[in-house]
């Protein structure tokens, strides 16, 4: 129904914290199905009866940078992808447990030929919102609360994650996400 939340009630834990909603693919990590030599995590995903081996690199500085946002957020992982492949890749990623919720496609919203994430639905205030995405088209509709990292695929001179800890550790005393986010676009 229309009443309902994506999310559960906030624990006791998250009381007073903003939400951040992350993106898995090319904001986290990079999968292929092609063979990677250096892959982090190697997860078999089964498709019609038939099993294929995931190959998935982790973006540098992932580790620290969940580690921090679970100190600081409630942390929701969002992904458009499906529960199969996510869900498998997510445990392997998050061994502590920082993400609370896990949304997958049938989550997002399909508009325009893209699977947004509305924000609207999560249950939560959104001047209390972030969400974190290599994708504009997937924050089409709340893009003043979004924080934008480039696309990862496989430089791992990458140093995005390490880049946003501080923005984020600012972020997090936010009274409301709009004023602060516009304080940082601010030339």
């Amino acid at each position: 129904s229309l009443g309902t939340c994506l999310l559960p009630e906030v624990t006791e834990e998250d009381q007073g914290r903003i939400c951040v909603v992350i993106d898995l693919d090319e904001t986290l990590v990079h999968s292929s199905f092609k063979p990677i030599n250096n892959a982090d995590f190697i997860v078999p995903i089964e498709i019609e009866g038939t099993t294929h081996q995931v190959y998935v690199l982790k973006r540098p500085y992932v580790d620290e940078f969940l580690r921090r946002m679970g100190e600081l957020f409630e942390c929701v992982l969002f992904t458009a992808s499906l529960a199969k492949y996510a869900d498998p890749v997510t445990d392997l990623l998050d061994r502590c447990g920082v993400f609370r919720a896990r949304l997958f496609r049938e989550s997002c919203v399909f508009h325009q030929g893209c699977y947004v994430k509305d924000l609207s639905r999560l249950g939560r205030d959104l001047r209390k919102t972030l969400i974190l995405d290599n994708s504009p088209a997937s924050y089409i509709f709340h893009p003043e609360n979004a924080v934008p990292v480039q696309s990862w695929f496989d430089d791992m001179a990458d140093t995005e994650l390490l880049n946003l800890i501080p923005i984020f550790e600012e972020l997090s005393g936010a009274e409301d996400v709009y004023t602060s986010l516009g304080q940082l676009r601010a030339p």
